[in-house]
């Protein structure tokens, strides 16, 4: 029993079952043990690979996609360029590259990481030394300096800890974290009913909520609303709420137990684009998407930018990017082309026009 387990059974031993909610946050957010705070979890050698990861193409159009919603929203200056779980500082970089075209766009910007893990932070210090504009570090969205902004999630929401309420005869009991009769960690059920949940399910039935994903969309939406700007959502995700468990652990590029190992493997959740778009609309946001990340990238212009860096590389650099190519925006297999199992969604202040990406 490595120690963050020891830790949450005797909490467990002491008060009682915990939310899964609770249980996620301590997994991935623990000061000593947390999944993020500890290690670095990305690329071949971790437990999994994210776009910016695959291929320079896709923050070389993320950039693209900012500066064009900067010049949208009427070249404001100052303005904050503000990325959301960076990662390595990969996208970050791309795009602040890119932006060297747009020399107004990068001018006009000051950049900013909401990251919450220390290890994390150094490897993007070093990802960004030589970056075309200094960056700032907050540990929260709420840290991040005021005014016009443009928001970069790129797999941000996944990771956010998550609700599961099971249908019942007597109706909906929330998920918990218990201990079973031999003192490990195992899934129950809350004694109380939930009197606010009345949908009608069969039995068995599990609906799952992100309170922390929809209250930060609610905070980002109203700023959005009262300071002008935009955000790019980038995840893996459904865009209509609908019922089921999509709770799924990650080790070394492998699914596991999520309660084997806290802090070991990363947990994940599906994002409900649905009820992110209600949360922002219900500040006076503008919501546009979500459309799928294959349509998304293929308006932006993926295959010509693929096309011209063919053009100049070697056979085997060649074979590199048609291969990124198709992971990012291919959609017949899910494990492993990207361009329809992730969605792409932009919130905006309500005057916006439709940005590109979105076009139908």
């Amino acid at each position: 029993m490595n120690p963050l387990k020891q830790e949450i059974a005797a909490a467990i031993a002491h008060d009682g079952p915990m939310t899964l909610e609770h249980f996620m946050s301590l997994c991935l957010g623990h000061p000593l043990h947390g999944y993020y705070m500890t290690r670095d979890p990305f690329g071949a050698g971790g437990d999994f690979i994210t776009a910016p990861e695959i291929s320079q193409m896709f923050g070389e159009l993320i950039g693209v996609w900012a500066s064009e919603a900067w010049r949208a929203a009427g070249s404001p200056s100052p303005a904050r360029l503000i990325e959301l779980g960076p990662g390595r500082g990969t996208l970050m970089s791309d795009v602040l590259r890119v932006a060297r075209i747009s020399p107004q766009f990068l001018d006009a910007i000051t950049a900013h990481l909401v990251e919450m893990s220390p290890a994390l932070r150094d490897i993007q210090r070093q990802t960004l030394a030589s970056a075309a504009k200094p960056v700032d570090w907050a540990t929260d969205f709420a840290h991040t300096p005021h005014g016009p902004a443009f928001i970069l999630a790129n797999e941000f929401f996944d990771a956010l800890p998550v609700r599961h309420f099971v249908k019942t005869i007597g109706g909906w009991r929330e998920r918990l974290v218990g201990l079973d009769a031999g003192a490990e960690l195992a899934f129950g059920l809350s004694d109380r009913v939930e009197p606010t949940l009345t949908a009608a399910a069969r039995e068995g039935s599990i609906i799952e909520v992100c309170p922390a994903g929809q209250r930060l969309m609610g905070d980002i939406a109203a700023r959005l609303v009262a300071e002008g700007g935009a955000m790019l959502v980038i995840d893996y995700g459904y865009t209509q709420t609908s019922l089921g468990d999509s709770l799924q652990a990650v080790a070394r590029h492998t699914y596991v137990d999520p309660l084997s190992a806290p802090g070991e493997a990363d947990l994940t959740a599906h994002v409900d684009f649905a009820a992110l778009g209600r949360a922002a609309r219900a500040q006076g946001a503008k919501v546009m998407g979500p459309v799928t990340q294959a349509h998304f990238l293929l308006q932006l212009g993926i295959e010509r930018r693929a096309q011209s860096l063919s053009k100049k590389a070697t056979a085997e650099q060649a074979e590199e990017i048609a291969s990124a190519f198709d992971r990012l925006t291919g959609t017949q297999d899910p494990r492993r082309h990207m361009g329809a199992l992730f969605k792409v969604m932009a919130v905006t202040h309500p005057d916006m026009p439709d940005l590109p990406g979105f076009f139908v």
